[in-house]
This record gives structure tokens, sequence and C-alpha cells, in this order.
């Protein structure tokens, strides 16, 4: 499926007219890009749900408050993953009706909230954590080692163009 997804994306963008070589070149280049994300985050959403009934903007939430290892405003776990504040309010609502994270109200602003993981939640990512790297690793282990190195340098490169 994914295959025939990918072939049809493909032909889309080479019939496309009036355009050049490089311009023909860089949507393949994107639709490719965009076809490795969706299948592995595909994978990961499916996995997610079938083995641990979660969500993955629920592992999101999760990863964001480990990383940051303190409380975090409401705006700035937004921020950090690129969603609307009704959308990680939503999910941070079910994360505390499972006892995974806490929401107080943000020091000297009541309308402001701090989130962080509880106990639970942190021992809940850290098994989260560990599956999502073994998923992400059986998504690129076909791919030989240079390969996924030389894909690193590249997509680095490119990040660092787009930022």
């Amino acid at each position: 499926m994914a295959q025939a997804d990918a072939n049809i994306t493909t032909d889309h963008t080479q019939g496309a007219t009036g355009t050049s070589g490089d311009d023909a070149q860089n949507l393949r280049v994107w639709v490719r890009l965009l076809a490795c994300a969706k299948v592995i985050e595909k994978r990961l959403r499916r996995n997610f749900a079938e083995q641990f009934d979660t969500t993955l903007p629920r592992f999101d939430v999760l990863a964001t408050l480990d990383r940051a290892g303190e409380p975090v405003p409401m705006g700035a776990l937004s921020q950090a993953l690129l969603v609307s504040n009704g959308n990680v309010t939503h999910v941070v609502r079910q994360l505390q009706e499972q006892g995974y994270v806490r929401s107080e109200p943000a020091p000297g602003d009541a309308r402001s909230a701090l989130v962080s993981l509880t106990e639970t939640g942190a021992a809940r990512f850290a098994l989260l954590a560990e599956a999502h790297r073994q998923w992400v690793a059986q998504s690129l282990a076909p791919m030989p080692a240079q390969h996924r190195a030389q894909l690193l340098d590249l997509l680095t490169e490119l990040r660092s163009h787009l930022s």
C-alpha cells in the first residue's frame, strides 16, 4: 500500500507541467521525505494504540516534559510541540486523569499553568520511550548504518538551511 501511494505521489510530481528538472526533483525529494515520515508515524501511532492504549500526542507531551526536567508553562509546551494551546490542554487533561502529569497555576499568573511529570508519569514515559526507540530502530534497520549516517548528515544540513 505504501509503495502504491508513493508511486501515485511520485507520478503526480513528475506530471507537473512548466517545471524545470530541479523543480521536479525538489518536489520528488519533498514527497519522498513526507512519505517516509508518514509511514513511520503511522507505525508508531498503531503500535502505541495497540500495545499501550495511548496516542502519539500523549507520548510527545510526556517526552517534552521529560526532556525539560522541570515544570513547563502550558504555552511553552504548545510551542515546543507545534500545536495549538487547545490541543495541548486536551492532551494534558487526559494525562492528568491518568495520573501521569500534574498541572499547577504558575506563580504570579493564575491564568497560566505549569505542567510536570508525576513519578508514575516518568515511569510510564520510560516504558514508552524504550518501545518508541525499538520501533524506530526496526523501521530504519533495513538501511545500512553508513546510509543512515549519510541521511542524518544530509537532513541536518537541510534543517540548518530551513532555520
